[in-house]
């Protein structure tokens, strides 16, 4: 603080300095109290969380703070999602197996009527009866309610009393002059791996009967019988 003091006209001025500093108060004992109760309050406080249910639990709270039924919750949890893991892995086993079997597996009726399907296209009699080049030749399975089954063939199965299987198949194609029918049977005996043909041939309306594979069945008709030892035929 500075005070400046004029003497009269020609009076010297004089200027006394006098510096004046505020003194220091030591805290109140109430100040010091409120702000000790204070920290300590803050100190302790802890937020109420909330209640670990089944669908909230995201495993953020340890096990040793869980109350009896959050840990009856979150066991629940942990089941529910691993037998969801573990049915879904069995679902993509299951498909992955019909998926070979029906399809990628050289032995499904999928192949075999694929193969069908190719030796027709790729036999001259067949072709000049049906009209077109083999790329305009077209393969459909048996007429039924919607188009996406009608698109695939249907193939059934039999087991006769010595254990050899048949598969057997009805085609229909087409050609750029006329449609028939391409029939298919496929057998296996007990003691082989791969299906073998029984017959393929091409049926026509008002044309004669095209063989594109005789196979077993019909050489067993044409075989000869014996009569007394003898081979008739």
């Amino acid at each position: 603080m500075s005070v400046a003091l004029h003497l009269g006209g020609d009076a010297r001025l004089a200027v006394f300095r006098v510096a004046c500093r505020p003194s220091a108060r030591a805290p109140s004992a109430r100040q010091y109290a409120t702000q000790t109760s204070l920290g300590t309050t803050a100190a302790g406080f802890r937020p109420r969380r909330e209640s670990v249910t089944v669908f909230n639990d995201d495993g953020r709270v340890k096990w040793g703070e869980l109350t009896t039924s959050e840990k009856v919750a979150r066991t629940a949890q942990s089941s529910f999602y691993s037998t969801l893991i573990g049915g879904g892995l069995v679902g993509s086993i299951l498909v992955f197996t019909l998926l070979y079997t029906d399809v990628f597996s050289s032995d499904s009726s999928i192949t075999q009527y694929n193969h069908a399907v190719d030796r027709l296209r790729s036999h001259p009699e067949s072709l000049a009866l049906l009209g077109g080049p083999a790329k305009k030749i077209s393969a459909l399975g048996d007429p039924t309610g919607t188009s996406w089954i009608r698109n695939r063939p249907r193939a059934s199965m039999e087991t006769d009393k010595f254990g050899t299987e048949r598969m057997r198949m009805n085609v229909r194609v087409s050609g750029e002059e006329k449609t028939g029918t391409l029939h298919l049977l496929m057998m296996r005996r007990q003691d082989e791996k791969h299906w073998h043909y029984g017959h393929l041939f091409l049926d026509v309306p008002g044309q004669s009967r095209v063989w594109l594979e005789k196979g077993e069945e019909q050489a067993k008709k044409k075989t000869p019988g014996k009569f007394f030892g003898v081979r008739w035929g």
